[in-house]
């Protein structure tokens, strides 16, 4: 039995023409990485998270630069996070789609 063929990826797509999505992901953290504390949460579930600023970015992010402060000690979900890949293009799609609908808006006389 064969697996099945990867989808082609986009040659168009990278890290420089998005809205940088995966850096607004939960990324839950793993006993095994080496996170500075004052990067982390705790989420009320208990889970041990990157913690985010008030916009709701990973608080690893360097702004003026827009990438990553601890890249080399960077959370194994985020090694894992592979630009293009099925999951990177599948959140972009999901983000996308939520943009497109916008906010609702309602008028009050």
């Amino acid at each position: 039995m064969s697996a099945c063929p990867a989808p082609a990826a986009d040659p168009t797509a990278s890290c420089h023409h998005c809205d940088a999505v995966c850096c607004r992901l939960t990324v839950v953290l793993m006993p095994e990485d080496r996170v500075p504390g004052h990067l982390t949460a705790t989420t009320p579930e208990g889970l041990h998270v990157m913690a985010r600023n008030e916009e709701g970015w990973c608080v690893a992010i360097d702004n003026l630069h827009m990438r990553c402060s601890i890249y080399e000690q960077r959370p194994g979900t985020c090694r894992r996070f592979a630009m293009n890949g099925p999951y990177c293009r599948s959140t972009r799609e999901e983000y996308s789609a939520r943009m497109r609908k916008g906010i609702a808006l309602t008028l009050h006389n």
